[in-house]
């Protein structure tokens, strides 16, 4: 794989039951890249090694008066020198191409988890997680996987040079051959201290991520109620726990890096020591002296990729842990399915709750919960949270469905929709039926003050569809947000369109234009509104009263509000005391009110 032929068509099915396995699988899946990389390591490392005996060769000549053995040795050192030149230079390619695609690999793996799971994403993990996953965690994820082959390489090399010196000088060959091992695992004891603050550091940093995507989402609100300082006080001693615990990380990394230059020249002094008291024997020439000794000085250097892939693999394992954890989040509706790719119609069903949407009608459903309320329109949209507990549409389970037939059929708006900045255009490009049209369903979101707020803000916009819309709309306000949110809603034209709360930030005389342009737009659908406004309640053809986690009325608004004392509490905002203390006069009141603000509507 190359990095012109990214992305790839398929980053394949990921082993995310833990942090190691994960880096194993990544490994295998770049495994040609790897023995390539391995192979130009081999060459660059054994090239390198190679210069000390050349030079042993030289020297023992210039004593020896041999000039063809000089010439040898000035053959030999240019060739180690161009194998080092091209071995390098090939390493360093391959090793960058190997970061690249499997920091590539590990971003779609997380782009397509993101888009399998939707809005239950940020449910599971926090906002600053996911961002920081997919951020710096990959990153390191890929820094470890392109160092395990240069490492291989240098492991390689060292006891190549080991075996070579026992042979070629034994004497000294010995103790470089028992020195260098007791070098290579002499930081172990410090890895796991180093890893636990480096752990640390990546949790504070989430942590600070996370309070700043929080902090400039609401900068907005934040101003309105002055608690902008506040907020910043916040994350300025949260990025100072991240620089505390940066500095002991980095102290303990300081530490390994000294003890990896302490121990060679402890090991370099007693070799030249040793060395010199056997020349002056005449045991060894001084060519041979010479070579050790430059054997030794080089070995340093592949050396150095021991602390890397300490390093490497301390600061990937909790990163490639937290990735695997977001992979390994699943949707209760299978991407594949059992069932065919055709969408199923008729009436949508909950058996945990005994909710039940008629197929074309529009059903309102009333929850004194919120938390209940999210929960229930989240596992309507597919997301079961727990085997067994599917709804049925027409019968069909919908973890059943293939995950494109099952957003076909079933689509849910958030309580908190997002707007992505672009045209207008753009946010109504959506997947859609091409039944309903894009200025239709603008209407019918009751949108009109809005597109003149968006031409009004644009400077070379005369058409409202080319007008741009900020990041997340926040030029607009929480109203206008909410409508055109739900306007691209209702473009898609699903087979069953679950609404969570659509005009909570509408006022009550557009709220009551909004409720009759859905009801008319989706005519002869299916709609089903969680709302406690009596506005959109009188729309409905139905409401259900879940009261708890169980379907406890079902009936007409007015009905509902004269003989369920539970849900007019919940409705008009009273307790259920003050509700049962009243007389019956008191409902036919209310609903005397909400005469009066349709007909001024």
């Amino acid at each position: 794989m190359q990095i012109q032929d990214l992305p790839f068509s398929d980053p394949g099915v990921p082993d995310a039951r833990s942090g190691p396995r994960f880096l194993w699988w990544l490994f295998r899946n770049q495994l040609s890249g790897q023995l390539t990389s391995l192979a130009w390591g081999l060459l660059h490392f054994a090239s390198v090694a190679s210069l000390p005996f050349c030079v042993g060769v030289a020297v023992q000549a210039a004593v020896d008066r041999s000039g063809d053995r000089l010439a040898l040795a000035g053959g030999l050192m240019a060739l180690a020198c161009a194998g080092n030149a091209v071995g390098d230079t090939f390493l360093h390619r391959a090793a960058v191409t190997n970061w690249i695609t499997a920091a590539a690999r590990v971003q779609q793996l997380l782009a397509r988890k993101a888009a399998t799971l939707g809005a239950a994403l940020t449910r599971r993990v926090a906002a600053g997680e996911v961002v920081a996953v997919s951020t710096g965690d990959v990153e390191k994820i890929g820094w470890f996987v392109e160092a395990l082959s240069r490492f291989t390489a240098a492991a390689v090399t060292v006891v190549l040079v080991c075996v070579g010196l026992v042979v070629y000088q034994p004497a000294l060959g010995v103790i470089v051959a028992v020195g260098l091992p007791v070098l290579a695992i002499a930081v172990l004891p410090l890895l796991p201290r180093a890893t636990r603050r480096a752990d640390v550091q990546r949790e504070k940093a989430g942590r600070a991520t996370e309070l700043a995507s929080d902090t400039v989402a609401g900068l907005r609100v934040l101003r309105g109620i002055g608690g902008e300082e506040l907020f910043l006080d916040r994350y300025r001693r949260a990025s100072q726990e991240v620089r505390h615990a940066a500095v002991r990380s980095a102290r303990m990394w300081s530490l390994i890096a000294a003890i990896q230059v302490l121990l060679p020249g402890l090991l370099l002094i007693t070799v030249v020591c040793y060395g010199v008291h056997l020349a002056r024997e005449g045991r060894i020439a001084v060519g041979e002296l010479v070579t050790v000794y430059s054997s030794v000085m080089v070995l340093t250097y592949p050396l150095r990729h021991f602390e890397e892939i300490a390093m490497a693999y301390s600061f990937s394992r909790p990163s490639a842990k937290r990735a695997a954890s977001v992979l390994s989040l699943e949707r209760a509706t299978d991407t594949s399915g059992s069932r065919a790719a055709e969408a199923p119609a008729g009436d949508l069903y909950d058996p945990a709750t005994g909710l039940l949407a008629p197929a074309g009608l529009f059903t309102a459903v009333v929850c004194g919960d919120p938390d209940a309320a999210g929960r229930l329109a989240e596992r309507l949209g597919g997301h079961a949270s727990e085997p067994g507990t599917s709804v049925l549409l027409g019968g069909v389970p919908l973890d059943e469905l293939p995950l494109d037939s099952a957003r076909r059929a079933v689509l849910v708006q958030d309580k908190d929709p997002v707007l992505l900045s672009g045209t207008l255009r753009e946010l109504l490009d959506v997947p859609a039926s091409g039944a309903v049209d894009p200025r239709d369903a603008l209407d019918a979101a009751r949108c009109g003050d809005v597109l003149a707020a968006l031409v009004q803000g644009s400077l070379d916009a005369d058409d409202p569809m080319d007008a741009r819309i900020t990041e997340r709309g926040r030029s607009l306000s929480g109203g206008q947000r909410q409508r055109l949110a739900l306007a691209r809603s209702l473009v898609t034209d699903p087979e069953v369109l679950v609404l969570d709360e659509p005009t909570s930030a509408v006022d009550s005389h557009t709220e009551a234009r909004v409720a009759r342009g859905v009801r008319e737009l989706r005519a002869n659908r299916t709609t089903v509104v969680f709302t406690s406004s009596p506005l959109l309640l009188d729309r409905a053809d139905r409401v259900v009263f879940l009261h708890g986690d169980t379907v406890a009325a079902v009936g007409g608004h007015r009905e509902l509000v004269r003989t369920e004392p539970r849900y007019r509490a919940v409705v008009t905002r009273e307790t259920e005391e003050e509700v049962l203390a009243a007389d019956a006069l008191r409902g036919d009141d209310v609903l005397h009110r909400l005469e009066e603000i349709e007909e001024t509507a």
